[in-house]
């Protein structure tokens, strides 16, 4: 299984270079595009070669996901602790974006290790502000605590238009995911997958390892959402979450699995998928192989056949050839 990774890498590189470049630079206006449709304008000006303007487009949420000024809840104070002096908010972003940052990388730290993991983390405003609500329910948990002013039921939006599900209490979080998936080859194959990812669960080296469950029906826990939310067609995966899993360095790791965990169940839909297709045209590759040993076959023998000549004698001549 592959684990997605949380730095963009296209991001990292570009602050990585600018670093190094010293006083020298040019003009950077450049927009990438990330899995879930959360996009990027990264620009860099030669007039101020270490200052860079970062604007961030998130999915867009669906109607039970609630915002505050277009953020999903604590994504502000998650951004100011995570990068200090070096960031600056932009109100209001740029238009189509839902978040616009400043960032002065002359007030990165001279030391390079501290360097490289402030730049790692800037590579990762997707998990910052994306993670943020999830973070702030998880580390209430750590402390086995509700997080105040919160509903019992949480929407999180991960995806256009979708939203996963929180049911936070002081000793475990419940967290639901309605799988939807647009190709009915990937409905079949996430299907299975999720099956088998349940029945991995119950061995003995994944005792400790949060507790998952598979139904086509939703949870008990999601009654009364829209119809809408719960247009799941390859059903619903529940995670239980307890303080265990989520004290120390553990927090960041759960936060950041959790919230990819459907794009990491359609990267090995697709992996899957793939591995079949390949296999599918070996095998056709094979049998043609086969076929084509066969027709030559046949036509040697049919040139065998045909090539000779044969001379009819009649009885006369056969008895005067006795002699």
């Amino acid at each position: 299984m592959i684990l997605l990774q949380s730095p963009s890498r296209f991001l990292l590189q570009i602050l990585q270079d600018r670093v190094l470049s010293g006083e020298k630079g040019m003009d950077i206006d450049c927009h990438t595009v990330e899995f879930d449709d959360v996009r990027y304008h990264i620009q860099f000006s030669m007039r101020n070669p270490k200052v860079m303007v970062l604007s961030v487009a998130l999915p867009l949420p669906p109607p039970e996901a609630i915002l505050y000024d277009g953020l999903p809840l604590g994504a502000i104070e998650a951004i100011k602790a995570a990068y200090g002096p070096v960031v600056q908010i932009l109100d209001p972003p740029k238009d189509g974006f839902d978040l616009t940052m400043k960032m002065n990388l002359t007030k990165l730290p001279p030391d390079e290790e501290q360097r490289n993991a402030i730049l790692t983390q800037i590579a990762s405003i997707r998990e910052v502000v994306l993670g943020a609500p999830l973070k702030l329910l998880l580390k209430h948990l750590a402390s086995r605590t509700v997080a105040p002013n919160v509903d019992k039921l949480v929407a999180l939006v991960h995806r256009p238009n979708e939203s996963f599900f929180l049911a936070p209490q002081a000793d475990k979080v419940t967290i639901m995911y309605p799988m939807r998936f647009q190709d009915s080859i990937d409905i079949v194959l996430a299907t299975s997958f999720l099956q088998e990812f349940v029945e991995a669960r119950r061995t003995a080296a994944l005792y400790n390892v949060p507790s998952c469950m598979w139904s086509l029906a939703p949870p008990l826990e999601l009654k009364g959402v829209s119809a809408d939310a719960l247009n799941a067609n390859a059903g619903f995966v529940t995670f239980v979450v307890y303080p265990r899993h989520v004290e120390g360095k553990k927090l960041d790791r759960t936060v950041w699995n959790l919230l990819t965990f459907h794009a990491y169940v359609s990267y090995h839909v697709k992996c899957s998928e793939g591995f079949m297709h390949t296999r599918m045209r070996r095998r056709v590759e094979s049998l043609i192989q086969a076929l084509d040993r066969a027709k030559s076959d046949a036509e040697k023998l049919k040139k065998l056949v045909h090539g000779g000549s044969f001379k009819r004698l009649s009885l006369k001549n056969e008895g005067d050839s006795r002699f």
